[in-house]
């Protein structure tokens, strides 16, 4: 699975870094950005599924981008990845309250970004593929209702034919008594 991936980090190095193994992962950097707000105009223009940030950047640190993705965001959201080099507990709740899905300390190693990266693309691809059992549930649903409503109109249909046939029936055979 290849991702498209939205970095923002205000640390020039780090954004090397991280964009050189997010890219030998197979995935592809859409949008990398120095501060928060920029980050949140690419995010609006690219909707991209995953989201690495760091948490302290200048204009829009990435805990208040994050809420705002979340506030934003219709069903679909996106997995957000905060990367800080804050480790205390409290740290990690507040990542976690912000409504990030996942949060690595610096300094970052290439194999915990990949192992980080490989938890991301299965969650993403546990979501499509829950979305797409809720679509086909709705579908479902909705020719259930149909065959429903279909069955109710067929016995609405049936009665009141079947009574006319019936008395065509008398009627032919000269059945019925005209009292």
């Amino acid at each position: 699975m290849s991702l498209n991936v939205l970095l923002a980090d205000d640390d020039p190095t780090m954004r090397v870094l991280l964009s050189h193994v997010i890219t030998q992962a197979g995935h592809a950097v859409t949008a990398m950005v120095a501060d928060g707000e920029a980050a949140w105009e690419a995010w609006e223009s690219s909707r991209a599924p995953l989201l690495i940030l760091d948490w302290e950047m200048p204009r829009l640190d990435g805990l208040a981008l994050c809420r705002r993705i979340r506030a934003a965001e219709q069903g679909n959201g996106p997995f957000v990845l905060i990367v800080t080099a804050r480790d205390a507990t409290e740290d990690l709740t507040a990542v976690l309250d912000a409504g990030a899905d996942d949060y690595m300390s610096k300094p970052v190693t290439p194999d915990n970004l990949r192992a980080r990266l490989r938890i991301a693309e299965r969650r993403i691809e546990v979501s499509a593929a829950r979305r797409a059992a809720e679509e086909e549930l709705r579908k479902a649903r909705y020719l259930a209702g149909i065959g429903e409503t279909s069955l109710a109109l067929q016995h609405e249909i049936n009665n009141p034919l079947a009574a006319l046939l019936s008395h065509a029936a008398l009627i032919e055979h000269d059945m019925l008594d005209p009292r």
